[in-house]
């Protein structure tokens, strides 16, 4: 992908999706950061038709379904309504100092009956929702997952952009509201999209080894199908790209020091390398 004139473009230079919205303020961006939310919504279109809708009083440059597609709604030099009240290294109101990125996501759930129920009524099983604390707050609560196509899109955009406007950092919007908001929340692994956007170099990563033989699944939690090399032999090395409570996001290291699988271990059985 690449961007050319402020719209983001396939390598074959047909544009992506773009439905515009009126929902932008008068002014240029000059942009200095890249700020992530979820939709809270149902899905990738409702969301889209929402954003665009001038009883929203709500926008983003970009939005990102699920299956990785992505919908421009403003060009990257157009002011967007996607930061509120908010605030980051001295900066106040970040509508005008970062592009904002939306991602097609339920957002909290409730545990009712077994399952987990989203604000609109839709249910989801236990395989979509990560239940865990909120850095901010103190009780637990169901976040819904979001799925490899959807996160691989997002770290290609995200690194697309800090190259073309020399972003300074990848950020969450429960970053520079903490008071307000939840998202992307602690189901996105903002550790990893954010190392990878900003081209961190492999040793700014924690690295651990597996302390016994060890699991290593396709989600956090024991519900999750473990990965065909599942257990990994003690010993092995890991580079943690994100936590979320007890599970750590990781990528297996070979002797070359390459890595060639992604998953999620237990935190209790892997320690730091010294």
């Amino acid at each position: 992908m690449k961007v050319r004139r402020h719209r983001l473009q396939h390598d074959d230079d047909k544009p992506v999706r773009f439905e515009a919205t009126p929902n932008v303020s008068d002014g240029r961006l000059a942009p200095s950061y890249l700020v992530i939310h979820y939709t809270a919504g149902r899905d990738l279109d409702s969301s889209v038709r929402w954003l665009t809708n001038p009883a929203a009083g709500a926008s983003a440059h970009l939005v990102i379904g699920r299956d990785g597609q992505i919908v421009q709604l403003a060009p990257f030099d157009r002011i967007t309504w996607h930061a509120g009240q908010s605030r980051w290294r001295g900066l106040e109101g970040l509508n005008r100092h970062a592009i904002g990125i939306e991602l097609d996501n339920a957002g909290t759930l409730a545990r009712q009956a077994g399952r987990w129920r989203a604000w609109f009524g839709a249910d989801y099983v236990e395989q979509e929702v990560l239940e865990a604390t909120h850095k901010h707050e103190t009780a637990s609560c169901g976040w819904h997952l979001f799925p490899e196509e959807q996160l691989e899109a997002t770290a290609l955009v995200a690194r697309l952009l800090v190259d073309q406007y020399g972003l300074k950092d990848v950020i969450g919007h429960d970053d520079i509201a903490p008071a307000r908001k939840q998202d992307p929340g602690p189901a996105f692994p903002i550790a990893s999209v954010r190392g990878r956007a900003m081209g961190r170099q492999d040793d700014d990563f924690e690295l651990f080894e597996a302390i016994t033989s060890l699991n290593i699944r396709t989600g956090p939690g024991t519900e999750f199908e473990k990965l065909p090399r599942s257990p990994l032999p003690k010993g092995t090395r890991l580079k943690v790209l994100a936590g979320q409570l007890s599970w750590c996001s990781v990528e297996v290291l070979g002797p070359d020091g390459s890595g060639d699988l992604t998953g999620w271990v237990h935190g209790d059985y892997i320690r730091p390398l010294a």
